[in-house]
């Protein structure tokens, strides 16, 4: 963990890029405490994700499909 403050930072984020990019995180600090915390973004998946990959998991009940209550939909529409 890199602790710095917004000057250090500002001027020098550059330098520190690659060792973000090997895992390491970086604490801003406004005068010497912490405020925010930069981390490198996971990657992003090489595949895409197979279709019905929760198959069998759960089943839908059918009151799922039932209207709801007056009352219900009166409070989502602010009523």
């Amino acid at each position: 963990m890199l602790y710095l403050n917004l000057h250090e930072a500002k001027t020098h984020l550059s330098r520190y890029l690659e060792q973000l990019l090997q895992g390491e995180r970086i604490f801003l600090c406004k005068r010497n405490v912490p405020i925010a915390e930069i981390r490198a973004l996971s990657k992003p998946l090489q595949q895409k994700r197979p279709i019905g990959l929760a198959k069998g998991e759960f089943t839908v009940p059918s009151q799922f499909f039932d209207p709801l209550p007056d009352d219900l939909i009166a409070a989502f529409e602010g009523r």
